[in-house]
């Protein structure tokens, strides 16, 4: 199994999520994408459920020579949220990622302004908050993310992927209140291989989603 691209990803969870708000599971719905990749993603999931579509900006922060593989993950002026397994397979500590953590922050930072501005980000308190990603792998920046929104009291906090490495849904279960992931295959390795066009998305393509998207003056 693969998808075309993501908006084919986006269009099947899409069905998935509508499906569960007709059975009253998705009550006042706001859709939060990880950009870049999530939000083609995201823009057919929130059409498909008449939500709002903004961004929640978060930066994985990659291993030393493999910058694919996330040993951790900043959002907004969170501490960095480190995985305590993987800096331990590799022999890696806190300290010695500062510099890296600090060059994710300042890009998160340009990314933000950059797609929000002025605008202020909407409260997801007391509503049910659908965090969007293209896939996840290790879910470093996907945990960090779902920390993130829950501690603005959201009244019911979902995860929602097209395909993800099981172990790595497994290992949040805990962390969101229902995970939606179609597809979880065995011997996944990346994201990308899931795809047959996984092109990187540029800043103008994620501005181009959320301003064509309607409901960001109702977040």
């Amino acid at each position: 199994m693969r998808f075309r691209d993501r908006a084919e990803a986006g269009r099947e969870l899409a069905g998935l999520l509508s499906d569960l708000r007709d059975q009253g599971a998705l009550v006042d719905p706001l859709v939060l994408a990880l950009p870049r990749g999530g939000i083609a993603v995201a823009e057919p999931v929130a059409r498909a459920l008449g939500a709002p579509l903004d961004v929640l900006v978060v930066r994985k922060i990659g291993a030393p020579h493999h910058q694919e593989f996330a040993v951790g993950a900043l959002v907004a002026d969170d501490p960095p949220l480190f995985d305590a397994h993987s800096l331990g397979l590799l022999g890696l500590t806190e300290e010695a990622l500062a510099p890296a953590v600090e060059r994710e922050r300042r890009e998160l930072r340009r990314r933000e302004q950059r797609y929000r501005g002025d605008r202020p980000a909407p409260d997801p308190a007391g509503r049910t908050v659908v965090v969007v990603d293209d896939g996840l792998a290790t879910g470093a920046t996907a945990r960090a993310a779902l920390r993130h929104v829950r501690r603005q009291r959201p009244a019911h906090l979902v995860l929602a992927v097209p395909v993800g490495a099981p172990d790595s849904l497994d290992a949040l279960v805990d962390e969101a209140d229902m995970i939606v992931c179609p597809y979880r295959p065995v011997g996944f390795s990346a994201v990308g291989q899931w795809y047959e066009d996984f092109e990187q998305l540029t800043d103008d393509e994620v501005l181009a989603a959320l301003e064509g998207h309607g409901g960001l003056s109702r977040a």
